[in-house]
């Protein structure tokens, strides 16, 4: 019998415990310096108004290894690197390395005393697109907690947590003194990832909605024949928003290697690096999960979208070539 996504509690503790001794000790390298304020970012380079309470941001992985790149960013023009404060931080380095998955952003978040976030919900962090968000608290205090779908939650240093972040949530701290400070790690869903949780969860993990990842290997794709490749692509494929990405009309894309030497598929005017999900040529979104992938298979290109174990294929044939 299928568990279903719902079946699901809004978080739950993983295997792992870290040293929150050394975790801890490590800040000291890198709060010389007053924090970036919690900040969003737009496709194109436009930056949002920065958060109205005390909520700063240390990146430590981020798009492009950008060391002022506050946001979780997504899929677009750059992958994700790690800055230079990584290497500041060895253990914290060293947990990062043996986590089982794919990294997207990851960031030191500071909340400060008083600060109260409004609720707001992180809709792409969630089981059946196979993207999810962990937290390691560093420095926290009773009254410094997280409200994830009504639970109250004050999660002690050294632990690490998966949490439901597409449900409904806020940050509140209501300390005079202490800010509290987590590591929080963007992650795609893997097999091996799952096996921290614990085995309550792993009937869901095992048959219910949930998208697992394979894991690619590193580096930039091969790709079958010449380049550039003009394609022909749906216009919801590229759009992370859309109910329907296979559906629609058909409009220019374009395959091709940046300076870099990344693959980069650029399509009504946005560009997106392009990942192994596996070794048999299937591609994702870097950034993404195989929520939506690409592989060339001869005759044009074969898209896939899954949600949770279902999945659904397009078939776009190469254009002609031009006369």
């Amino acid at each position: 019998m299928t568990t279903f996504l719902t079946a699901a509690a809004e978080a739950v503790q993983l295997s792992p415990v870290f040293d929150s001794v050394r975790l801890a000790a490590e800040l000291a390298a890198v709060t010389a310096h007053t924090w970036n304020v919690q900040r969003t970012h737009t496709y194109g380079g436009q930056v949002g108004l920065p958060a109205a309470i005390d909520w700063r941001v240390l990146p430590l992985r981020s798009l492009g290894g950008d060391p002022e790149r506050t946001d979780p960013g997504g899929p677009g023009p750059l992958p994700f690197a790690p800055t230079h404060w990584l290497s500041q931080l060895p253990y914290l380095g060293q947990i990062l390395d043996a986590v089982p998955a794919p990294l997207n952003a990851v960031r030191l978040m500071a909340l400060g005393p008083g600060a109260v976030s409004d609720p707001h919900r992180d809709p792409k962090y969630r089981l059946d697109r196979g993207i999810v968000r962990l937290h390691i608290p560093v420095v926290t205090d009773p009254g410094a907690v997280l409200v994830l779908d009504g639970v109250e939650h004050c999660w002690q240093p050294g632990t690490l947590w998966y949490g439901d972040f597409s449900r409904e949530h806020l940050v509140r701290n209501t300390s005079q003194r202490v800010t509290r400070v987590h590591v929080v790690i963007d992650a795609l869903l893997t097999a091996d990832l799952a096996a921290w949780f614990p085995d309550a969860w792993q009937e869901l993990l095992t048959h219910g909605e949930i998208l697992l990842n394979r894991t690619g290997p590193a580096g930039a794709p091969a790709w079958p024949g010449g380049l550039p490749y003009e394609a022909l692509l749906p216009t919801g494929f590229a759009d992370f928003d859309s109910p329907a990405p296979l559906d629609g009309s058909l409009i220019p894309a374009r395959i091709d290697r940046d300076t870099d030497g990344d693959l980069v598929l650029t399509v009504a005017g946005r560009a997106f690096v392009l990942v192994p999900a596996d070794d048999t040529g299937e591609l994702r979104f870097s950034g993404w999960s195989e929520q939506r992938t690409l592989q060339p298979d001869g005759g044009g290109l074969t898209l896939r979208v899954r949600r949770g174990r279902a999945l659904a294929n397009r078939h776009v044939p190469a254009p002609p070539p031009a006369s």
